[in-house]
């Protein structure tokens, strides 16, 4: 049972460690398939299509630097802006997601990239604290179980 605490411990502090180490990478992944899911977004009810839909929705953002991205796509060349980019879904006509000018006033300027990153930022030290309370949960089971396992074969040869 220790051993197999310490390997899952083990497991946990090499993850960690490669997050920590490649965060930039990680950071430029994301970006990347961002960039990606909206280049391929289309009106379909895709995965990434939805993916991208709700983290507009949820972070009042749009496209991955900023609203005007989504310019750059077949997306909006048919059907303009997507309406996840609207701050208010009843001021939000098709007509206006169309021109740049008009959508500016009404969808979200931010990007998702940077409040994407950001938000995971903000939360990594609530990650390391929960994460840094199991490994020492996993260090008392460890020790514990080393206890147990010297308990009982003391015993043992005690009773021969």
């Amino acid at each position: 049972y220790a051993m197999l605490l310490s390997l899952i411990f083990l497991i946990v502090l090499v993850a960690a460690v490669v997050g920590f180490v490649f965060r930039h990478e990680i950071k430029t992944n994301f970006e990347s398939n961002l960039n990606l899911a909206l280049r391929d977004y289309n009106v379909t009810a895709d995965r990434h299509s939805e993916a991208v839909d709700t983290i507009q929705r949820t972070l009042h953002c749009c496209g991955v630097q900023n609203y005007s991205d989504w310019e750059r796509t077949e997306y909006f060349t048919q059907r303009g802006i997507p309406q996840s980019c609207c701050k208010s879904q009843d001021d939000c006509s098709e007509e206006d997601l169309k021109d740049p000018s008009k959508a500016k006033l009404k969808v979200f300027v931010d990007g998702c990239f940077f409040l994407v990153t950001s938000t995971m930022e903000s939360k990594m030290s609530v990650v390391a604290g929960i994460s840094f309370g199991i490994a020492c949960f996993q260090l008392v089971g460890i020790v514990l179980a080393c206890c147990l396992s010297q308990y009982i074969t003391n015993n043992q040869y005690e009773m021969v």
